[in-house]
């Protein structure tokens, strides 16, 4: 399994995504907050962090890149150890990419100077065609006024 990216960690964190961001936030938090089930061969007494931790110090500081590197190491961690845990969490993980988390974000500025005719701000257009004619004189254009 790909380990969980930093940015989307910490954008889920944060809040990003909206109430499907929220929802995909709970159900990591959930996840992590289940009891942790150790495979066999994984049972030498070593401490492990169940990632519990590390997701509360990125709740309280959700743009920490350090926390948020924590938790996905955490994370991974512990998917090795407990095969239920990894395969839950690749489950919520193709569920979590599916999120916008600030992908294909669309930042429209109009400033200065004037404008005349149609301005279409937005994002993805595709097949789009827009015909326009010159206006034949425009505000503010020409000669400026005579004393």
């Amino acid at each position: 399994m790909d380990p969980v990216s930093v940015g989307l960690l910490t954008a889920l964190a944060g809040g990003a995504g909206g109430e499907a961001g929220r929802q995909v936030w709970a159900v990591l938090s959930a996840l992590v907050r289940r009891p942790f089930q150790r495979s066999e061969d994984a049972s030498d007494g070593s401490a492990t962090s169940s990632g519990e931790a590390e997701l509360s110090r990125l709740e309280e500081s959700p743009t920490d890149q350090l926390r948020a590197q924590a938790l996905s190491t955490a994370l991974a961690v512990r998917a090795a150890i407990d095969s239920g845990f990894h395969s839950s969490l690749e489950q919520w993980h193709e569920q979590a990419k599916l999120v916008r988390v600030g992908d294909g974000g669309v930042n429209n500025v109009i400033s200065g100077g004037s404008f005349h005719g149609p301005t279409v701000l937005g994002g993805n257009f595709s097949g789009l065609t827009f015909t326009t004619h010159a206006p034949s004189s425009a505000p503010g254009t020409g000669s400026p006024p005579q004393d």
